[in-house]
């Protein structure tokens, strides 16, 4: 067995045999913290079975608005929480799909398929799942352009082919198509010595992206700029881990990229302005893009090229009016990349989902 699936054999039999609830956890990389889970979220979170949300590990809360009559995808989906709420938020016209490669967790998910829709009051399922790997959605007859919205909750740190995964979303979201995650990333390249340990692996911390490769692995595949929408630092929460590997600064972020071939390296300016309409479910007076993008509702806003382009080229376009184009240009535009700024070293808190 080479030592690509002795860890895929490894987290497969942590996520489906070892661990039973998130008490069993044990680091606090995928523990989970309803702080900035949006109102509506965490209202449909209410109505899954507790089955679900038992056995559910993630980092994050990546489920985005606007997601009526959408057809998403989540990758590494667990026992289906997330998806779940995708497809509540999706509707009877649009579909979610859920893929995992830990059976335990999908047969959960199976489970309880026709029980949530029946409290979702939808007459046909708009769900699925499959088991499968993230590495490899050809596999699973998932094919190009085909999804509007990828998701995934801490699981892509468990991949040792990242860059296959990222080209796998490339491939199969339609142009304009939103990847919006969450995930465990790091501050540091992490240690070799830490990245081949099971139980950080499996933990999340082992096979945490570095936050530069990230990006600089984004911009090889076509992707120049994401978005940063929410950032925590991780309390590891064991003083025998944390001693460990404490060297390394562990940080919980959910980011939100598009599938857009006309995104600059920098932000620049094009003098173009965008007012949000209020028109987003659950969102009627204001919308923030990222961490450094709060649209208030009928308030004019300055924005780059790149900000132009994700609202008026996405599904986001019927929600904003923006004025202006490229025809001319006025130089850099002062608008730091959210990858930029750094987490103080005296900032704490759990990763939150």
């Amino acid at each position: 067995m080479d030592e690509v699936t002795d860890k895929t054999e490894i987290v497969k039999d942590y996520y489906g045999k070892e661990l039973q609830s998130m008490h069993d956890l044990k680091t606090g990389a995928c523990s989970c913290s309803d702080e900035l889970k949006h109102a509506t979220i965490r209202e449909i979170e209410s109505q899954l079975d507790d089955e679900i949300l038992q056995r559910f590990y993630g980092c994050g809360s990546p489920i985005p608005p606007a997601l009526e009559g959408c057809k998403v995808l989540d990758l590494g989906c667990g026992t289906g929480k997330d998806v779940f709420i995708a497809s509540r938020l999706a509707g009877q016209n649009g579909f979610a799909l859920g893929v995992d490669m830990t059976e335990e967790q999908i047969n959960i998910a199976m489970k309880h398929r026709d029980s949530q829709m029946k409290k979702f009051g939808f007459s046909e399922p708009n769900v699925d799942f499959k088991i499968g790997y993230i590495e490899d959605l050809n596999e699973l007859g998932i094919k190009d352009n085909s999804i509007d919205i990828v998701m995934s909750n801490c699981v892509i740190n468990l991949s040792d082919n990242k860059r296959k995964v990222f080209s796998e979303i490339f491939r199969v979201l339609k142009p304009g198509g939103e990847l919006y995650f969450s995930d465990v990333f790091s501050g540091r390249r992490v240690p070799a010595q830490f990245a081949n340990d099971p139980l950080l692996h499996s933990e999340c911390l082992g096979g945490a992206m570095y936050v530069e490769d990230f990006r600089r692995m984004l911009i090889k595949m076509g992707c120049p700029d994401y978005r940063v929408v929410a950032s925590h630092k991780i309390k590891i929460n064991n003083p025998r881990i944390e001693t460990k590997v404490g060297m390394v600064d562990f940080y919980s972020i959910t980011v939100r990229l598009f599938k857009l071939g006309n995104l600059e390296d920098i932000c620049e300016d094009y003098g173009q302005v965008a007012v949000y309409r209020g028109s987003i479910a659950g969102y009627p007076h204001a919308f923030e893009l990222d961490d450094h993008h709060r649209f208030i509702t009928g308030k004019p806003m300055l924005v780059c090229g790149n900000t132009a382009s994700m609202l008026q080229d996405t599904r986001y376009a019927g929600h904003f009016d923006v004025k202006g184009d490229r025809s001319v240009h006025y130089g850099p535009f002062n608008c730091a990349p959210a990858h930029e700024k750094r987490q103080s070293d005296d900032e704490s808190g759990g990763a939150c989902c």
